[in-house]
């Protein structure tokens, strides 16, 4: 289960902001409380089952896709998503910075990317790399240092999400 982020400080567009959005994590006995009103990130199944409750909902609404879930199943419904959370359940899982990756090139997503779940600072660099934009931190991680990790590298030899050009071509 992940821990709440309401109150919690994010990395976002390059800067610590405070987070906007309350991650809607199940019950002991799996029932979802929503909020009457605020920004929320609800579990992709949740979503795809809750369809009509969530769009009555007075604040914006997120989605969060697990490392076992597949991007494509939202695809056609992205232009619908101010916020996609992706989460690394542990460090070792990469498939999260593939989903990244997919979301914006093959998908066209333009809204917010935000990695959340064990994220630490080794992970940051390589996260905007893919197409993350906001990052929720494991809770105990300090955010300072984190955030100055991702000015570590300046310059790029290969093509990415954050720079389509390989290095040769900006020449």
């Amino acid at each position: 289960m992940l821990s709440d982020m309401t109150k919690q400080s994010i990395i976002k567009d390059g800067a610590i902001q405070q987070n906007s959005w309350q991650l809607i994590n199940p019950s002991e006995s799996g029932e979802y409380q929503l909020p009457s009103s605020g920004d929320i990130i609800v579990p992709l199944k949740l979503w795809q089952n809750q369809a009509e409750l969530l769009g009555q909902h007075s604040g914006k609404v997120g989605v969060w896709i697990n490392s076992d879930e597949e991007p494509e199943w939202i695809a056609d419904k992205l232009q619908k998503l101010p916020l996609i959370a992706i989460n690394f359940p542990i460090f070792t899982d990469g498939r999260g910075y593939s989903y990244a990756r997919l979301l914006r090139e093959r998908y066209g997503f333009q809204g917010e990317i935000r990695a959340i779940g064990d994220v630490t600072q080794d992970q940051l660099f390589y996260m905007r790399r893919c197409g993350f934009d906001s990052f929720s931190l494991k809770e105990g991680k300090e955010i300072e240092p984190a955030l100055n990790s991702l000015a570590s590298i300046s310059h790029f030899y290969q093509a990415a999400v954050d720079q389509p050009q390989p290095l040769f071509r900006r020449r």
